[in-house]
């Protein structure tokens, strides 16, 4: 496998015993938060809100660093469904309106 990917073996069990980066164990802290604010919501926040909200919460990062753990960790943003204005009432009671012009619209022929 070592050969496929172009490193030594050596290099490859140094990396496999090399701990975490501090970076790593920071996201891993803040994905925590991010994932709380995003469920606080419903799912319907992404990352700029998300990123909004998050100084509330007592963190600090920046826009693409919230983006990024949201991709990484598969949340985004739930968009609400458009509801539409019903504009004909078909159950109405009232009468037809008159004929006031008294146009007649039926055909003699075809």
């Amino acid at each position: 496998m070592c050969r496929l990917l172009g490193v030594s073996r050596s290099g490859f069990y140094a990396w496999r015993r090399r701990p975490e980066s501090a970076r790593i164990r920071e996201d891993r802290r803040l994905l925590v938060a991010v994932k709380a604010i995003h469920s606080v919501s419903l799912g319907t926040y992404g990352s700029p809100r998300v990123y909004r909200d998050l100084p509330a919460a007592g963190e600090a990062l920046g826009r693409d660093r919230v983006a990024r753990l949201m991709r990484q960790a598969g949340l985004h943003s739930r968009r609400q469904r458009r509801r539409c204005a019903v504009t004909t009432d078909s159950n109405y009671q009232q009468p037809v309106a008159a004929n006031g012009l008294g146009r007649d619209f039926s055909a003699e022929a075809v």
